[in-house]
């Protein structure tokens, strides 16, 4: 007989820059003109041709068994429209998966874009909306040549919402 996953509540906190940082980089707007320093992006997208595109998402909800993660790049993710959305997030390791107490989300304002540090572990974006385009930064051969997913359900028996 094959069990139904047990349904982990996850909390979403506020994202802030430094509850982010384990994770990546939480990026505002700021006045134009301002010189480059820590607080942009700090991107790696030179193992290949970076793709800046444009996903419309539908009915994403809450509620996940796969978190995946990328070696080769950083990845950058933000809503248009100003629609805030969930994304889950665990850090970067050498491990075959995240353990599960490591798993944290976020409830993010649609007035930002977070960047993924390599290695970083996500399950996302998921939101409430009907739908909500975003903008991703990545490789172009991202998805096709550096997306390792592990199946939570598999690894761990579980699955997890976003509350």
């Amino acid at each position: 007989m094959v069990q139904s996953p047990s349904l982990l509540h996850l909390p979403a906190q506020p994202i802030t820059a430094a509850v982010f940082r384990p994770y990546g980089q939480v990026i505002f707007a700021s006045e134009d003109g301002k010189p480059f320093d820590q607080d942009d992006a700090q991107l790696q997208l030179d193992r290949g041709i970076p793709r800046l595109y444009l996903m419309r998402l539908h009915q994403r909800g809450r509620r996940f068994a796969k978190i995946t993660r990328h070696r080769q790049c950083t990845q950058c993710l933000g809503a248009l429209a100003s629609k805030s959305w969930l994304l889950a997030v665990a850090p970067a390791s050498e491990a075959e998966a995240p353990a599960l107490d490591a798993i944290r989300a976020f409830q993010i304002p649609g007035d930002c874009f977070v960047k993924l540090e390599v290695g970083t572990w996500h399950a996302g974006p998921y939101f409430d909306h009907e739908s909500v385009d975003f903008y991703n930064l990545e490789l172009s051969d991202t998805n096709i040549t550096d997306h390792q997913t592990c199946d939570l359900r598999q690894q761990y028996g579980v699955e997890f919402e976003i509350t």
